[in-house]
């Protein structure tokens, strides 16, 4: 198994990055590919996880083995494959995943793409009380998880799942609020959304 690639970061696209490693490019499949912009051409070291299929090998990358670890756990879920295991990973910090399924929060859960009531209720049952200690890193910090969702402006289905998108790679609701409105003014597709929206935060 290769355990991580360090190298720059060649390549930036909606569902992978490719990292340059002495003349070779890597192909690795992202939660959040997008996280990676303001590294392009810089050494960057990415913990991978090899998925081999029949008909295709391949890379999937992570900022921690701690996130890493996560994905793999995921992936033992009946229902969830490397697909689906890293849409979780997109839409929700590691802390708050964690969180929901120690508190067996299903709502949380079904807010993921392809994630129903069973599937969630399978998570919770096949994860419960089984990463605490395998990963004590990540259920450190304590995040409120609303059972409500906060009331949303009325916004493009893309432009509410770029933000969407944005909370994930961590940005707070304060400077998403900020560039929001200039972004309204467009109809994008969700990835132009993103895009466009990173270099405004980056004017910030």
């Amino acid at each position: 198994m290769i355990e991580f690639v360090k190298g720059k970061v060649n390549y930036i696209d909606t569902q992978n990055i490719v990292i340059a490693v002495n003349g070779v490019g890597y192909q690795i499949f992202c939660a959040n590919p997008f996280i990676y912009q303001v590294d392009e051409e810089k050494d960057v070291t990415i913990y991978t996880y090899q998925h081999v299929r029949e008909d295709a090998i391949k890379l999937f990358g992570f900022r921690s083995r701690e996130e890493r670890a996560l994905f793999e756990k995921l992936l033992n879920v009946s229902g969830i494959g490397p697909k689906g295991a890293l849409a979780i990973l997109a839409s929700g910090v590691p802390q708050q995943v964690v969180q929901a399924i120690e508190e067996e929060n299903e709502q949380f859960l079904t807010k993921f793409p392809g994630v129903g009531k069973k599937t969630a209720r399978q998570i919770i049952l096949d994860l419960k009380g089984k990463l605490t200690d395998f990963m004590p890193s990540l259920v450190g910090p304590v995040y409120e998880l609303k059972n409500e969702e906060k009331e949303k402006a009325n916004y493009p289905r893309e432009l509410e799942d770029a933000i969407e998108a944005l909370k994930a790679l961590g940005y707070v609701e304060r400077e998403i609020k900020k560039v929001a409105p200039k972004l309204a003014t467009d109809q994008l597709s969700t990835d132009e959304y993103i895009k466009k929206a990173l270099q405004l935060l980056l004017k910030l």
